[in-house]
């Protein structure tokens, strides 16, 4: 059970990505900044390969896969709509922040000896591979914004 509810975790988290993801692609979009939306498009298509990732494994060991991202969904939406006030820099350094949380998260859970083989392996091969490379890519973005 304890690695079910650690799956849930990060859906959890998976899932408010996907909804901040999809609110600063509103904003971009309706800012006429379709460049930048369109960068993000593929980070948002991640997140929502990871949720379906992660609801297949929690139904494969038995468990109830979480349904909607909690509390941490509403925090997230809280800083992404102080963000979207302060402009494009600040919703880009807040998608910047909660993809080094997610990958903190996953690289302290790798640190659990008593981890399941098919956990290790959708985190070390997918999920924090991909948030490495988000945040690689929001680098590229802030960059291009202080340039």
């Amino acid at each position: 059970m304890p690695n079910i509810e650690l799956l849930n975790t990060f859906l959890k988290d998976e899932l408010s990505a996907t909804e901040t993801y999809q609110q600063a692609l509103d904003k971009l979009k309706e800012d006429a900044e379709l460049g930048q939306s369109l960068s993000l498009i593929p980070i948002y298509d991640e997140h929502k390969e990871a949720v379906s990732s992660l609801q297949a494994l929690i139904l494969k060991l038995g468990g109830t896969p979480a349904e909607d991202s909690g509390v941490w969904g509403t925090w997230t939406h809280l800083v992404i709509s102080g963000a979207k006030l302060l402009g494009k820099k600040a919703t880009l350094k807040a998608l910047q922040e909660g993809e080094k949380k997610g990958a903190d998260d996953y690289e302290k859970a790798l640190l659990d000896t008593g981890l399941s083989g098919d956990i290790r392996s959708l985190i070390e091969t997918k999920l924090l591979v991909s948030k490495q490379a988000n945040i690689r890519t929001l680098d590229r973005l802030l960059e291009t914004e202080a340039a």
